[in-house]
């Protein structure tokens, strides 16, 4: 799924915010993972276009993680994932994450990234204790 930017400004948004979303959320990956039981091994990958997965493993089980979609979660308001890479989404930047000088809002960035990435191993927790 690739998200559709709908202006100029949007666009410039989304092009400051993805880097420091990208190295926060990378970081609070790699911040469970240390007290997970989870291994994760991360992957370039080329279709249905560039990006990183994010493959982990426990107990035989296995996941796997678009990094990108993670991005657009904390970037854009409401974003819900597809799997679907050939449909677009028009999204909306959230502006909570930039402030009143147009700068990033740091707080407010490492607060939603950390709460996603909580979100989605507090769901791998519940996996993992599904399984006999």
């Amino acid at each position: 799924m690739r998200p559709k930017i709908k202006d100029q400004v949007a666009w410039q948004q989304a092009e400051l915010l993805m880097q420091p979303v990208l190295i926060r959320l990378l970081d609070n990956i790699r911040k469970k993972l240390e007290d997970s039981v989870w291994t994760g091994t991360y992957h370039n990958t080329q279709t249905p276009y560039p990006g990183y997965r994010l493959d982990l493993e426990h107990n035989n089980q296995k996941v796997s993680l678009d990094i990108w979609e993670l991005c657009y979660q904390v970037c854009f308001k409401d974003y819900q994932p597809t799997h679907a890479p050939q449909e677009s989404q028009e999204v909306e930047i959230d502006t909570s994450l930039i402030d009143e000088t147009g700068d990033i809002e740091w707080n407010r960035l490492d607060e939603k990234s950390r709460m996603i990435i909580d979100q989605f191993f507090d769901n791998l927790s519940n996996l993992s204790t599904d399984t006999p």
